[in-house]
């Protein structure tokens, strides 16, 4: 017998996709992307994150970063538009 893996209806993509194996962080936040948010979503939610605390230099010891940081991944995972690095040009994986 296989374990048939999770999935969620993705808030980002408005379909059923693979799941996270587990809540991404502790409290309520984290409970509602581990029942709204695919594994993809959330792969692409770290890149983009990584992108705005590098390009926009924001130090996370800062609560108006996380503030913002939190503020923009709700956007992301609804589909709305999301603010981007000015020049940014996301490399090509092929």
């Amino acid at each position: 017998m296989t374990d048939t893996p999770r999935t969620v209806m993705c808030s980002r993509y408005g379909k059923e996709l693979p799941a996270l194996e587990k809540p991404p962080m502790p409290g309520a936040q984290g409970e509602k992307i581990f029942a709204q948010v695919s594994r993809q979503a959330w792969e692409e939610w770290q890149e983009l994150q990584t992108m705005l605390i590098n390009e926009k230099h924001l130090k996370l010891m800062d609560p108006d970063a996380r503030k913002y940081l939190s503020e923009q991944m709700w956007r992301y995972f609804n589909n709305e538009s999301v603010d981007r690095a000015e020049g940014f040009i996301p490399q090509n994986d092929s």
